[in-house]
């Protein structure tokens, strides 16, 4: 639960910064001056949480690798059009800064940034169907506990 708390609080903060600026300016301050994509590093997060929601820390980590490899094509496409729209800015940035891996030493921040909070209302609302895992899987164990539903296979 904790994981898919992370994610939630995550996303919402990356929207605070990236507020509908993505397509009109590179947004290198924040959680984007750690990572070039830290809105996807907190869905792995989500993801692997709402995994772990089987009981399996197997299973938490097998679904984040999956929404890795998933988000990873959007990413290319996204910095394909990056790189197009702010050419050099967008290739040093390139050079500094992860990926996906967080880079604490590299924080930077802004006086001031604009919130939209409509944006971020939506993307911190989006996040939320993090925590239907929970009720689903526990619904779940409850058909197995009562013989319903058999499991077909016991991951750790």
């Amino acid at each position: 639960m904790m994981a898919i708390m992370v994610c939630i609080v995550g996303r919402g903060w990356c929207s605070l910064y990236i507020g509908g600026r993505k397509k009109t300016e590179l947004v290198t301050s924040g959680p984007y001056s750690m990572c070039r994509n830290p809105l996807y590093v907190f869905s792995f997060i989500g993801t692997f949480g709402a995994g772990a929601q089987t009981g399996s820390i197997a299973i938490g980590l097998v679904s984040a690798v999956l929404c890795w490899a998933v988000f990873r094509h959007v990413v290319l496409r996204e910095e394909a059009m990056l790189a197009e729209r702010f050419g050099r800015a967008f290739k040093r940035y390139v050079n500094t800064v992860p990926r996906f891996r967080p880079t604490w030493f590299r924080w930077r921040d802004e006086k001031e940034i604009l919130c939209r909070p409509a944006l971020f209302l939506a993307t911190t609302r989006d996040a939320m169907w993090f925590w239907i895992a929970i009720p689903v899987l526990e619904g779940v164990k409850i058909l197995q506990d009562h013989g319903w539903l058999k499991p077909v296979f016991w991951l750790p």
